[in-house]
């Protein structure tokens, strides 16, 4: 069994209107030092570190690699969803509209079909990455997306945001090499669940 520690990004500078691959702002760089420590605290001794290509990932890796000594190996099986449309605009309409359904209505989603994306197998390929992972431990830095695919796999879950992971938080997983357990889930954003409308009831 491989055991996953898988992290999403800390705070990026910008949205998902604003640019499609900002690094991390000031609150975001203090998140990835404290997951940093945080990863330090469970994990004993050094194990592989592996990131999304994209900056905000390689950007929270940074302070758990430099502590360890470590060059993060850059994996596009844990990047984020691809986008099917150039304009960010456009793009973060159609993120907000398929992030508030299941995954079969982000795979049958007009502007899905439309693009040509293989959205089905970007999460196939999600999963088999993480399947694949090797060794006693893995720390991963990737995407809400991303996580919540991994979550979907291992509990059974229906909806695209099964769950809200914040910034940096840390989701435990194994592997068998053919399927994913969820081991401990990490903290949420309420801001997220809000947003999408899937904050629980107060009353």
């Amino acid at each position: 069994m491989t055991r996953i520690y898988m992290i999403r990004h800390g705070k990026a500078a910008a949205g998902w209107d604003g640019d499609a691959d900002p690094g991390l702002d000031a609150l975001g760089q203090s998140q990835a030092e404290a997951v940093a420590e945080k990863v330090k605290g469970l994990i004993a001794e050094p194990v592989a570190i592996v990131s999304s290509p994209l900056k905000r990932c390689q950007e929270t890796a940074a302070p758990l690699a430099a502590a360890w000594g470590a060059t993060p190996q850059i994996e596009a099986g844990v990047g984020e969803i691809p986008p099917p449309l150039t304009d960010l605009t456009e793009r973060t309409q159609w993120l907000r509209r398929v992030m508030a359904g299941t995954w079969d209505g982000l795979y049958n989603d007009a502007v899905s079909v439309d693009s040509g994306v293989d959205f089905r197998g970007w999460n196939n390929n999600v999963l088999a990455t993480l399947n694949n992972m090797q060794g006693d431990a893995v720390v991963i830095f990737s995407h809400f997306i991303a996580l919540n695919a991994a979550y979907c796999a291992a509990t059974g879950a229906a909806d695209v945001v099964s769950f809200a992971p914040a910034n940096c938080s840390l989701s435990i997983f194994e592997t068998d090499g053919a399927k994913l357990s969820l081991i401990e889930q990490g903290e949420e954003t309420e801001d997220m669940k809000i947003a999408l409308g899937k904050a629980r009831s107060s009353n």
